[in-house]
C-alpha cells in the first residue's frame, strides 16, 4: 500500500496548493495507477455521449454526463446517477476532456458527501497544442493508458 499512499498524498498536496475543495488532483498516469491499486476505486467519465461514441471510451469507467448532449445543458440527474453507480465511501476519480468539467463534478460530489473525490488533470484529450488541436499534449490518450474507439 506504500505506492498508493504516496500517490494519494501527492494528489492531496496538489489539491491544497490549488485550493481545491475535494480530496486531490491526479495526472492521468497517477489516476490509472490508483485505479489499479485501490480496491473499489471508480473512474467516472463525465464527458458527453457524443464524446464517448466519437472520441473514445475508457474500459471499466462509469459514464455519467456532466453536461447533456445535445445542448450542453447541466445534467440535473448527475448526483442521483452518481449515487446509484458509485458508493459515497469509494475513492472516486472524475475525468472529462480537459479537466474542467471533471473539476466541477468533483466539487459537486464533494458537496454531496463524497470525501474521497479526485479530479484527473489534463482529462482524456489533454490541452490544445500550438495549432489548437487536442493531440499529443497531455491527457489519458496521450499517456498511452487503456481506451477504445467508440
Amino acid at each position: 500500500m506504500g505506492k498508493l499512499t504516496d500517490l494519494l498524498r501527492l494528489a492531496q498536496e496538489r489539491a491544497q496548493r490549488m485550493e481545491l475543495p475535494y480530496a486531490g488532483a491526479l495526472t492521468p498516469a497517477e489516476a490509472w495507477e490508483v485505479w489499479q491499486l485501490a480496491p473499489g476505486a471508480r473512474l467516472v467519465d463525465v464527458r458527453t455521449r457524443a464524446e464517448w461514441d466519437w472520441v473514445g471510451r475508457i474500459p471499466g469507467a462509469v459514464e455519467i454526463e456532466w453536461l447533456t448532449y445535445p445542448g450542453n445543458k447541466p445534467n440535473p440527474g448527475f448526483l442521483a446517477q452518481l449515487k446509484r453507480e458509485v458508493d459515497p465511501e469509494a475513492l472516486v476519480m472524475f475525468l472529462c476532456r480537459s479537466g474542467v468539467r471533471s473539476d466541477m463534478a468533483a466539487r459537486a460530489a464533494s458537496g454531496a458527501g463524497y470525501l474521497a473525490g479526485y479530479n484527473v488533470l489534463e482529462g482524456f484529450e489533454g490541452d490544445r497544442d500550438a495549432n489548437g488541436q487536442r493531440n499529443r499534449v497531455g491527457g489519458w490518450r496521450h499517456a498511452g493508458l487503456p481506451w477504445q474507439q467508440g
